[in-house]
């Protein structure tokens, strides 16, 4: 097929998104694809701009606001009819957060009458939200932590959901705009910090524990992974700078808890509406409850990545996986245009 890999954007995630993207662009080229490799902000990538981007691997810290105020991806339609990049088979999502992993794009693309990977603009948007995830799950019948969202006060978060509690944006992923406030002062500062978000606030009660992961691909539930980091959350910094956090997959888990896992993390895929592709995140306490706390609609594939890591405990290499994601939104496409 020729391939056309959609990545960079404009959301503080867009470092994590150029790497995702030429990652899976080589991975599909190796799968015998040709690939076009597109920035949603700059267009077609030369060969040279893939490889530097490629060496420079994912940054420590995400863009500051002044990196990203001056880009644009309004013409991403456009891209997609772009002479440059030829007839296109399927378009490959490679982007997150912002309006890569918010359903815009994929609304978008639909309008284009394109064929890409991933979940649709519902699908997406459902993830996107947490506090909608949170309720959807809910009504599956999915364990998720109690939450609250708003403006309360201090006295109102301690009182409904204790101490300690998480507070973060109730859209967004990377783990940004996350924090754990372990006391009153604690959580008074973090609610200050959270009104410079410009996003709804979540705060969350906190469950201490085993920090599980499940990839969901075509259906079905790939190996549990567990993820061990450095620091007290696994936040942006554990999440892409070697050496942070330890993630073992297969998890050292019995075979009970981690079937009870998967078939849950197949509901919340399936809870969400979403399509090729997922990866739900868990927490289990120390009475061996495993509470979802997020899917991920458009998780990461860069080297570090979890989706990946999870494939190859299940025997399959990356390139096998991409090339199953493209495939599958191929066929779903073909299927749905006869």
């Amino acid at each position: 097929m020729r391939i056309a890999v959609l990545m960079g954007g404009t959301s503080d995630e867009r470092a994590v998104s150029l790497s995702s993207g030429v990652e899976v662009s080589r991975a599909l080229r190796e799968a015998g694809h040709e690939v076009v490799a597109v920035d949603t902000v700059r267009g077609v990538l030369a060969p040279r701009e893939e490889d530097l981007l490629r060496q420079g691997g994912v940054r420590r810290a995400p863009p500051t606001p002044e990196e990203l105020g001056g880009l644009d991806e309004s013409n991403t339609v456009a891209l997609t009819r772009d002479p440059a990049l030829g007839a296109i088979d399927v378009f490959f999502v490679a982007l997150h957060g912002g309006s890569g992993e918010d359903g815009t794009v994929q609304a978008l693309l639909d309008i284009a009458g394109v064929p890409y990977t991933g979940s649709d603009r519902l699908g997406c948007s459902l993830a996107m939200d947490k506090e909608v995830s949170k309720r959807l799950f809910r009504d599956a019948g999915i364990p998720t932590p109690m939450w609250m969202t708003g403006t309360p006060t201090p006295e109102e978060v301690e009182r409904r959901l204790g101490l300690p509690v998480i507070v973060k944006v109730a859209s967004g992923g990377s783990s940004l705009r996350l924090v754990l406030a372990h006391d009153r002062s604690e959580l008074e500062r973090a609610i200050e910090e959270s009104r410079t978000w410009n996003d709804l606030v979540l705060f969350e009660q906190y469950h201490k524990g085993r920090e599980l992961t499940v990839g969901v691909v075509g259906g079905r539930a790939l190996p549990v992974g567990e993820i061990i980091p450095a620091h007290e959350l696994f936040d942006y910094e554990c999440k892409y700078q070697p050496g942070l956090a330890e993630e073992i997959f297969p998890a050292d888990i019995d075979t009970e808890l981690a079937q009870r896992v998967q078939r849950l993390a197949v509901q919340a895929h399936n809870a969400l509406r979403l399509r090729e592709y997922s990866r739900i995140d868990f927490i289990v306490d120390g009475d061996g409850v495993p509470w979802c706390l997020e899917a991920n609609a458009c998780p990461g594939m860069t080297a570090n990545s979890l989706l990946p890591k999870a494939a190859r405990a299940a025997g399959i290499k990356f390139p096998q996986l991409c090339d199953q994601i493209a495939g599958l939104a191929r066929t779903r496409y073909s299927a749905h245009s006869t």
